[in-house]
C-alpha cells in the first residue's frame, strides 16, 4: 500500500507540471483525461497531507501530555489527543479507500433491463414503479435517460422495459441493482385487501463502445416485423420492429419502441453489445480469485437482493442487512443512502481482500 501511495503521489507531481503546458488544450480528449486523473490523484494528495498534519499535531500533543505540570492543561491536552487520534484514524481509512484500484467499469454508462417475474399484473405494475424510482434518481443526478424498448400492459405496468442511463459514474452507483426485487403489498387489482408477494428482475449492463466489442455482421440474423402492443399510431401497421439474434452466443434482442426501423436497429445493437460485453465480463470474473467477489453480490440476476414491504413502509437489502423505514421516499427516487451503503460495503470487502 505504501509503494502504491508513493507511486501515485509521484504521478500527481508529474501531472502538476504537465497540465501547466498551454498547448495541452489543443488535444481536448487528452486534456480531459489528464485533468480527470489529476483530480482523482488530488484527492489522495489532499488526504495524505491531512494525515501528515495530524501526525505532527499528535506528536506535539503527546509531548504536552507527558511534560505538562498543570493538571488542568494536561487533561485538556489528553482530550485533544483523543480527538486528534480519531481524526487521524478517519483520514487513514479514507486514504485506504482511495488507494483501492478503481474498477474501470465504474465510469461507464449503463443499459438497465427490468422484467416482471412472478405475480402477473402486479409484478408488471411494480416493474413500472421501479422504472420510475430509477428515472427520478437519474434526473436528480442530472443523468441522461433514454427508453430503448418497452412492453407495456393495459393497466400501465411493464412486462419488460429496457433503458439507458448516461452520466458521471453511473455504473458505480447502480451496478448492485442486478437481481430479484421482491415486493409485498396489496395490489391495485386485489379486491379483498390481501397482501401479495411478487417479484421483478433487474439487470444492469455496462454499456460497451463499438471499439470494445467486435460483433461481425456475419454473426447476426436480423428480422423485421410489425410492432405489437396495446395500440397506438404505427403499431401493427409498419414493419418497424427489429429482432437481432447473435448466433455465436444465442443472445436475442427485440426493439420496437421507435417508429423507425433504422432507429430500432441502432438501439437493438446497443443492447446487444451491452449483453455480449456483460457475458465476456462474467467469464473474466469467473476466472478471478473467489476472494475478490464483493459481499454485496456478484450481479447474478437470479439472486434475491431486496424486499419492498409497503404495509410497513420498509425496504430491506438482504446482502448488507440494511433496513430503511422510508419506502415511500425510496420509491420517489430517494435512494442515495441505500446506494452509498452498498458501495461502502463493497469497498470494505475489497479492502479486506486486498489486505489479506
Amino acid at each position: 500500500m505504501n509503494e502504491r501511495l508513493e507511486s501515485l503521489l509521484k504521478r500527481y507531481d508529474e501531472l502538476s507540471l504537465i497540465i501547466q503546458d498551454a498547448g495541452l488544450v489543443k488535444d481536448q480528449n487528452k486534456y480531459r483525461a489528464l485533468m480527470k486523473e489529476y483530480s482523482q490523484l488530488g484527492a489522495i494528495h489532499e488526504v495524505n497531507a491531512e494525515i501528515a498534519g495530524l501526525a505532527g499535531q499528535i506528536s506535539d500533543t503527546r509531548a504536552l501530555v507527558q511534560d505538562e505540570k498543570d493538571p488542568e492543561i494536561k487533561e485538556l491536552a489528553r482530550e485533544e489527543l483523543k480527538d486528534l487520534e480519531q481524526r487521524y484514524k478517519d483520514a487513514d481509512d479514507r486514504l485506504k479507500f482511495l488507494l483501492i484500484p478503481r474498477d474501470p467499469l465504474d465510469e461507464k454508462n449503463i443499459i438497465m433491463e427490468i422484467r416482471a417475474g412472478t405475480g402477473g399484473e402486479e409484478a408488471a405494475l411494480f416493474a413500472a414503479d421501479l422504472y420510475r424510482m430509477y428515472s427520478r434518481f437519474a434526473e436528480n443526478r442530472g443523468w441522461v435517460f433514454e427508453i430503448m424498448n418497452a412492453n407495456e400492459t393495459e393497466l400501465g405496468g411493464f412486462k419488460e422495459i429496457v433503458f439507458s442511463i448516461s452520466g458521471s459514474n453511473v455504473y458505480e452507483n447502480l451496478r448492485y441493482e442486478s437481481g430479484v426485487h421482491r415486493v409485498q403489498r396489496v395490489p391495485a387489482t386485489e379486491a379483498s385487501g390481501r397482501i401479495h408477494t411478487s417479484a421483478v428482475t433487474v439487470a444492469v449492463l455496462p454499456e460497451a463502445d463499438e471499439t470494445e466489442i467486435d460483433i461481425k455482421p456475419d454473426d447476426l440474423r436480423i428480422d423485421v416485423m410489425r410492432a405489437g402492443g396495446p395500440g397506438g399510431q404505427c403499431v401493427n401497421t409498419t414493419d418497424s420492429a427489429v429482432r437481432i439474434t447473435h448466433i455465436p452466443s444465442g443472445i436475442v434482442v427485440h426493439c420496437q419502441d421507435e417508429k423507425s426501423q433504422i432507429k430500432n436497429k441502432a438501439k437493438a445493437m446497443r443492447i446487444l453489445r451491452a449483453r455480449v460485453y456483460e457475458m465476456e465480463e462474467a467469464k473474466a470474473q469467473a476466472e478471478r480469485s473467489e476472494a475478490r467477489k464483493s459481499q454485496v453480490g456478484s450481479g447474478d440476476r437470479s439472486e434475491r437482493i431486496r424486499t419492498y414491504n409497503f404495509p410497513q413502509n420498509r425496504m430491506t437489502d438482504h446482502r448488507i442487512n440494511l433496513t430503511l423505514y422510508k419506502l415511500d421516499l425510496i420509491m420517489q427516487g430517494d435512494v442515495a443512502e441505500l446506494f452509498d451503503a452498498l458501495k461502502l460495503s463493497a469497498r470494505e470487502e475489497l479492502l479486506r481482500a486486498t489486505a489479506s
